[in-house]
């Protein structure tokens, strides 16, 4: 961009620009500035980043600027194609990378970098709530019949689970509960989209309070709704917890997603929302995630 069109990008004088540009390093940006600068670097493409990391010399050339955000491998392992979707040695499950690097967190949009991390494609479902119950004998969610699980349900979110019982669960698998950051990420992707699958209010894309259906469906049902890593039901059908305890009341842990009993307005990601470790209700779930270094300790063993 020319200095007068990258001004106007990212809402400041031409002049401002000039003068950081005959600055140098000696420039130190307003909070309000630098955080305009980080938000537009957030929302870059790939590419951008790249070029940004070799301007400034962090990035040896031939290996790509995402693996030296790590710090932590080699510039062979780096060059080596990262896997992005994988089935967890534990309880099974397909899980999806989330890349390290800079995303928009929150209802403020505040630029946030976070290590990369693998999370579940999907909620966990009745079934496979009930092969973690056959293993630990646990106790069934009280819904379930005799404490059967319910055969028309098995591909549904297992519901009638409170922060506990989602812990348990994640402990058993190797796993743990997604931190809000981590979940908001999924579901915004890098460059802080609304909703999953874009800004567009669609609610069309998720089980929300409008779809009239009053109950929870098959995890893959949405597939219009996923977000640009892949992941399903980011918004709507359970709510979902979160390892995250609440700024509000430390007692209490952060839910993320909406369900099928909210409101649509509700749906957005970013929004809080939060609730005792004890609350269990039919509209609540959860989904899994563990660090990339930590899964790949775990297919070492």
């Amino acid at each position: 961009m020319s200095i007068r069109d990258f001004a106007e990008h990212i809402g400041i004088s031409d002049r401002m620009v000039s003068k950081w540009e005959a600055g140098g390093e000696s420039i130190v940006p307003r909070q309000m500035n630098q955080a305009a600068l980080d938000t537009v670097l957030a929302r870059a493409d790939p590419e951008v980043h790249e070029r940004f990391a070799r301007i400034l010399n962090v990035v040896p050339q031939g290996v790509p600027a995402v693996a030296q955000q790590l710090g932590t491998e080699s510039p062979e392992a780096a060059l080596t194609p990262r896997t992005t979707e994988v089935r967890h040695p534990g309880d099974g499950r397909l899980m999806a990378l989330i890349e390290a690097g800079i995303f928009l967190s929150g209802a403020a949009d505040e630029p946030t970098w976070l290590p990369d991390f693998y999370i579940d494609v999907y909620p966990v479902t009745n079934a496979d709530y009930a092969r973690f119950i056959a293993a630990t004998n646990y106790e069934p969610p009280q819904h379930w019949k005799a404490g059967t699980r319910p055969t028309e349900d098995l591909d549904h979110p297992v519901v009638f689970v409170n922060w506990h019982d989602a812990a348990a669960y994640a402990e058993w698998a190797r796993k743990d509960l997604p931190t809000s950051q981590q979940w908001e990420k999924a579901a915004r992707g890098p460059r802080g989209d609304v909703y999953p699958w874009g800004s567009q209010e669609t609610p069309a894309k998720c089980n929300s309070r409008e779809s009239g259906l009053r109950r929870t469906t098959p995890v893959d049902t949405y597939h219009s709704g996923v977000s640009s890593y892949g992941i399903y039901d980011m918004c709507g059908n359970t709510w979902e917890w979160c390892s995250t305890r609440s700024q509000e009341d430390p007692v209490r842990y952060e839910l993320k997603g909406s369900a099928f009993t909210s409101p649509f307005f509700r749906a957005t990601p970013s929004k809080f929302n939060d609730a005792s470790p004890l609350m269990m209700d039919d509209d609540t779930g959860f989904r899994c995630a563990i660090s990339a270094e930590e899964l790949r300790t775990q297919l070492e063993r």
